[in-house]
């Protein structure tokens, strides 16, 4: 047991935080959250009895870490967002001190923070997909154009920003496909539904001309009240918009549709590398995390259904 010695914990702190102010310029919401964190953690050490900083081991570390997500006498378990910030808080104590000389070890060099959970992303079932979709009257400029948009997001799984950077062009009717710019310039051609090669049909001959007549001339597929290309501000809204009538707006995102998409496909069987390719993951992992959805769907159906699912 550690009593005293040259680098009391509670003075590193200090001296760490002062770092992070006048050295590093660190803002202040970080500050007061690693002050918390590292509270905490000094507390956590004088309960093991470890007064001075050199004392501390790996151990001691990872006890806090358990701590932090499991909770103990006097805090409760931690999101695994803050109890990664905490353990953050703590490597960078640690490296100033070893950094500065205070201690000959760096304790924490190999102790990593906890990864964080995967978020899996919302999907809507494919009814609330379809009463959003046929929300937008099939008459009118604004509604087909946002008729069209909506099928087209949800038929191609198109970031909105992707949609709205189409352009005539790149749709082919013949071939019933869309040439998509992705991330880092990368293209992709991705088939589209004949309900949405119908609504986009539907508001380029019947709504588009007019909205075109008011702008400068423009190849953009989905245009603005004043002919101009629809910003990807304005095509959430109508996304938005239209969640809201349906009754869906607290489920609803940027990338609802996209989300949707995919979590439909793989529940439908579809493999997930062609998925992959259909998103424009540059890495499978990525898409990965939507079998994590299937796999949740299938464990509820089986504890609903089965007989003997609960023994």
């Amino acid at each position: 047991m550690v009593t005293g010695g040259r680098a009391p914990v509670a003075g590193v702190v200090r001296a760490y935080l002062d770092h992070l102010v006048v050295e590093r310029g660190t803002a202040r919401n970080t500050v007061e959250s690693y002050t918390r964190d590292l509270r905490r953690y000094a507390a956590h050490l004088d309960r093991a009895g470890v007064t001075d900083l050199a004392a501390v081991g790996p151990e001691h570390i990872t006890e806090f870490g358990m701590a932090l997500r499991e909770g103990d006498d006097e805090h409760r378990p931690l999101a695994a967002s803050s109890a990664a910030r905490a353990l953050v808080a703590v490597r960078g104590l640690h490296r100033f001190a070893h950094a500065d000389g205070i201690t000959e070890q760096n304790p924490a060099r190999d102790v990593k923070p906890p990864a964080p959970a995967r978020r899996l992303p919302k999907a809507l079932p494919v009814h609330d997909v379809l009463r959003l979709l046929d929300l937008p009257a099939t008459e009118g400029e604004r509604p087909l154009r946002d008729r069209a948009l909506l099928e087209l997001l949800y038929s191609s799984g198109a970031r909105i920003s992707e949609a709205v950077g189409l352009d005539l062009d790149d749709i082919d009717h013949d071939q019933r496909t869309v040439l998509l710019d992705g991330k880092g310039g990368h293209q992709r051609l991705v088939p589209v539904g004949r309900p949405a090669l119908e609504a986009l049909d539907a508001y380029l001959v019947r709504a588009r001309p007019a909205l075109a007549s008011r702008g400068r001339g423009t190849a953009a597929v989905f245009l603005n009240a004043r002919g101009g290309r629809l910003s990807r501000q304005s095509a959430w809204q109508v996304l938005k918009t239209n969640a809201e009538r349906a009754g869906l707006a607290s489920t609803v995102s940027p990338h609802t549709l996209r989300h949707s998409f995919a979590t439909h496909l793989i529940e439908g069987g579809a493999d997930v590398r062609v998925v992959q390719e259909l998103l424009g993951h540059a890495s499978v992992t990525t898409t990965q995390v939507y079998t994590l959805i299937t796999v949740n769907t299938l464990r509820e159906v089986y504890a609903t259904a089965h007989p003997r699912a609960f023994g």
